[in-house]
């Protein structure tokens, strides 16, 4: 991973097609771009490969969460439960509609842990976000039965899963819609963009209002702006350029997929020497998209210590347990309540009163988890020479 490194021909090809229309918008302009519409191909391509029914382009993975949100209701006074491990986008989103974010444990899939879900609905929660981090499902299954159970939405946050399966059937599909990004380290790539994919039609309908300024898109004849709009939107609107892109990205992806795979399990047996080291849960190993290998220690001292000899050795891994994006105890913005709002919003409501109270140590759970894991990011391409060099560092960190 990601995408960026099977750049070549094709996506030179789709995106040369809109620069001969000179129509870089997604909507309009029917005579000038000659039936040339690669924002609306991608969406139906991308259906299709998640296998819904509709897909709605959008500018971000970010703006994907949020645009999913408004269109289920989401806003102020409401509880969405999301887990203390992902992207700071997750939770950005949230609080950016003006719910509340509500963090769940992870397990050693190093997604959602079920059991802590349940114990953190209440009611006042209105949607669970799950995130299918690093290439590998939640366990998405159990989460949308606990969800049914409640009456609420799951959203599933796949920006960093796309192509990974449970039991054949994409991620994504699962919830009542499903998030993706396509920014610059993803597995596929538009520079940027996102999507949401559903199967419920109303819900598309709201995705695709909303995100652009509540237009309907009801042909009509005074052309665009005369259609009618239920609600106000936003503009979250994807360029032809990156459908082009997406197109060309999207048709690699399970070639990109497999190339993963293989070099997943040359990069797992290099480092098997080490002692006492497990790896990562997975729900569904055939359905993993081997974006990331990760792998457990014993303790967090023992992984700190693997870890300064991976570094010395020019082959150091990802210690989650010192990034500040992904984090929750790293998270100080969030922790301290940092706004530029004048008002404290979303932090503070208009009386002053708190309404997001966080404690950097409340998943210990998830703690113990992270301080002991070291991560992988699994290339497309890799060099024999890198993988020589991860199996000389594991073994030396063997016996260190």
């Amino acid at each position: 991973m990601p995408g960026f490194e099977v750049f070549g021909e094709e996506e030179k090809r789709q995106a040369l097609e809109v620069f001969d229309t000179g129509v870089l918008f997604r909507y309009e302009f029917g005579e000038q771009r000659r039936g040339v519409y690669k924002v609306r191909e991608f969406e139906e391509r991308f259906a299709d490969y998640c296998g819904v029914a509709h897909a709605q382009a959008v500018t971000s993975g970010t703006a994907a969460l949020k645009v999913a949100l408004v269109a289920l209701g989401v806003g102020p006074g409401d509880e969405v439960i999301t887990q203390g491990f992902t992207f700071v986008a997750t939770w950005e989103a949230i609080l950016d509609v003006g719910a509340i974010p509500v963090f769940t444990e992870i397990d050693e899939t190093l997604n959602m842990d079920p059991a802590d879900l349940e114990k953190k609905i209440t009611d006042k929660t209105r949607a669970i976000i799950p995130v299918h981090m690093m290439g590998a499902a939640a366990r998405i299954e159990e989460i949308v039965a606990i969800a049914t159970r409640h009456g609420l939405p799951v959203i599933e946050d796949n920006a960093q899963s796309p192509g990974a399966t449970v039991n054949g059937r994409k991620l994504g599909s699962f919830g009542a819609c499903g998030t993706f990004s396509f920014d610059p380290v993803k597995t596929i790539t538009t520079g940027e963009g996102g999507m949401v994919v559903t199967n419920d039609p109303e819900l598309w309908r709201n995705l695709s209002e909303y995100h652009d300024h509540g237009h309907d898109h009801v042909v009509n004849p005074g052309g665009r702006g005369g259609e009618g709009r239920r609600f106000v939107g936003f503009n979250y609107r994807m360029m032809e350029l990156q459908g082009a892109l997406g197109l060309a990205q999207l048709a690699k992806l399970e070639g990109i997929i497999a190339e993963q795979k293989a070099n997943k399990a040359r990069m797992r047996q290099a480092l098997a020497v080490l002692p006492g080291v497990t790896f990562r849960t997975l729900v569904d190993r055939e359905g993993d998209s081997s974006t990331f290998l990760a792998f457990l220690l014993p303790t967090s001292v023992q992984a700190q210590a693997v870890n300064a000899v991976l570094r010395e050795m020019g082959v150091g891994a990802v210690y989650f347990a010192e990034n500040t994006w992904h984090y929750y105890p790293r998270w100080e913005h969030l922790l301290q309540g940092s706004t530029l709002a004048r008002g404290g919003w979303p932090f503070l409501d208009a009386d002053g009163r708190r309404r997001v109270v966080c404690d950097r140590l409340a998943l210990p759970q998830s703690a113990s988890i992270i301080e002991r894991t070291l991560v992988y990011p699994v290339p497309v391409k890799l060099s024999e020479e890198r993988l020589a060099n991860i199996a000389a560092a594991a073994k030396v960190a063997a016996v260190g």
